[in-house]
């Protein structure tokens, strides 16, 4: 019989700034041996340089680089057919490490099970070797409190959604929501003013770039017109709901 197999953990890391991040999760980066992370090509990767001065000295990294982010749009079939033979060849190399007995550190911006890439890897290897999840704090719950302002009250329903849908489809969320979260901005900044308008809640919105960092900006959406943004940006809009 073989010895134990290892674990992959999936560690969320926050929204970036490594103050934020938990207990569990600085206790299992810093006693890594071998850590994996997701990163564009030719670039350090975000979730590397959080945990830059936690790593353990001889820590054995394995970068995984996307084939592919904004190239192809995400309704090509080349897209799809690139990341999932991606993601196989990731699981490929991280099953093995496990079934020598190895832990590994999977490294996750913000939280693992919220709109992560890391969960395309959780699907692949949970039946196969063992798999545990850190959970974090969100990148819309530093934005929201960049504001200074509650998210939602009493009785308020809050929608996530992605900046990445059609403009048809935002005007129809934003207008059933009482609270609004709209994610991966970048590009899709334009579109995304156009279906606040639509939906009537143009005035009401935020824009916060890079939530929890020392470079974070905090502005009504109204005030940054002609501004570029990060992809990580995030809008919201409040909720104005029951209250005492």
């Amino acid at each position: 019989m073989g010895g134990p197999t290892g674990v992959i953990h999936g560690v969320g890391l926050g929204p970036g700034a490594a103050d934020l991040m938990s207990v569990r999760a600085h206790r299992l980066l810093s006693g890594a041996r071998h850590v994996a992370f997701f990163r564009k090509a030719g670039r350090a990767g975000r979730a590397r340089k959080t945990v830059d001065g936690i790593l353990p000295q001889g820590v054995i990294e394995f970068a995984m680089e996307y084939p592919v982010t904004t190239e192809i749009s995400v309704d090509h079939p080349d897209y799809n057919a690139a990341l999932s033979g991606f993601y196989a060849d990731c699981c490929g190399h991280l099953r093995a490490l496990a079934e020598q007995g190895e832990d590994v550190v999977v490294l996750c911006e913000g939280d693992p099970f919220f709109y992560g890439s890391f969960m395309h890897l959780y699907t692949r290897l949970k039946d196969s070797v063992p798999v545990q999840v850190v959970p974090a704090i969100t990148g819309m719950s530093a934005a929201w409190t960049a504001t200074g302002l509650p998210i939602t009250w009493g009785d308020d329903v809050l929608s996530v959604v992605m900046a990445t849908l059609p403009e048809d489809d935002l005007v129809r969320h934003m207008r059933s929501a009482d609270a609004l979260v709209v994610m991966k901005i970048g590009r899709n900044i334009d579109k995304v003013r156009n279906a606040l308008r639509a939906a009537g809640k143009y005035d009401d919105a935020w824009l916060v770039e890079c939530a929890s960092l020392g470079e974070q900006t905090v502005q009504k959406l109204s005030q940054a017109e002609g501004r570029v943004t990060p992809y990580f940006s995030i809008v919201m809009v409040h909720g104005q709901g029951r209250r005492p």
